[in-house]
């Protein structure tokens, strides 16, 4: 008996740690908005690579979702141990867990609840280099994201359209500008159009973040989060066409945002106070950044 309490003893701390670094990760991601090229899935995967690799026994298993799919199962008490995900996806909230980052769009309560790893911007787009001159302007809408927001604040009027559609007719010279992200910029880059751009930077909701959702495996997902937010990662981020939300050289910061947990409903009415020009009313919703 002495023999094998001994043996128990011995052996424990091995089991413990065996527990503690084998386990396989749920990850979801979900595009709220539009990217600008490639899949961010896949990138998002390739960093849980490198973390696997790195630690042995943590395994990611990276899965794509749709908005709609993702809002369902949430609904439905189906979560991942963590997401990555933008505006347009409230139920996130309900199962996030504090961060030791911070960053206003994702601070609930005075708790950082999420923490951004990737981001898009808001820009005007033109056929040619005199951006004063008049004409229509096609506000670009793709997603969840706050397109009307954006022009408000830049204070830009036009008319909102589908994002493919709004970028076709600018093409087509049915538009003299258009208010774009960075979709439509690397739309025009591929097919090798002449253009030119001023970028927009009082306001962006184009964040992707990060939520821990399951305190079960939480080292492991801080391990993924430190990844994604690393030098390697973010300055790899044009691969996908999009930017570092903590580097300003390839894209100013945005002034404003507002909270990634933001419900329907305050859209809704932060969008038709965008459209009436009431920025002072808008300011309930605004962070500064």
């Amino acid at each position: 008996m002495i023999l094998l309490l001994i043996a128990y003893v011995l052996l424990a701390p091995a089991r413990q740690a065996e527990a503690v670094q084998r386990c396989v990760v749920r990850v979801w991601n979900v595009d709220t908005f539009e990217g600008g090229r490639g899949s961010r899935t896949a990138f998002l995967k390739r960093a849980a690579q490198r973390v696997s690799e790195a630690e042995e026994g943590i395994y990611y298993l990276v899965s794509s979702y749709t908005q709609e799919g993702a809002a369902a199962a949430l609904a439905a008490g189906d979560f991942p141990d963590m997401i990555s995900f933008g505006i347009g996806l409230a139920g996130v909230l309900d199962y996030a867990q504090p961060l030791p980052y911070s960053f206003a769009g994702g601070i609930v309560s005075a708790q950082s609840l999420a923490v951004p790893w990737y981001r898009g911007g808001y820009m005007l787009f033109s056929l040619t280099d005199d951006f004063s001159a008049e004409g229509d302007t096609a506000i670009s809408v793709g997603g969840s994201n706050l397109s009307a927001v954006a022009a408000a604040l830049a204070g830009v009027t036009g008319t909102e359209a589908e994002s493919l559609t709004a970028y076709t007719k600018f093409l087509r010279g049915e538009y003299r500008y258009l208010l774009g992200t960075q979709r439509d910029l690397a739309r025009l880059q591929s097919r090798g159009v002449s253009f030119y751009m001023q970028t927009l930077p009082q306001f962006s909701d184009l964040y992707g973040y990060l939520s821990i959702l399951s305190a079960d495996h939480e080292a492991a997902c801080l391990m993924l989060v430190r990844e994604l937010l690393s030098d390697q990662t973010q300055t790899a981020l044009s691969e996908i066409g999009m930017y570092s939300p903590y580097r300003s050289d390839a894209l100013p910061t945005a002034e404003y945002t507002t909270s990634v947990f933001l419900s329907e409903t305050a859209e809704e009415e932060l969008c038709m106070l965008a459209r009436s020009g009431d920025i002072k009313s808008m300011q309930k919703y605004l962070r500064t950044i």
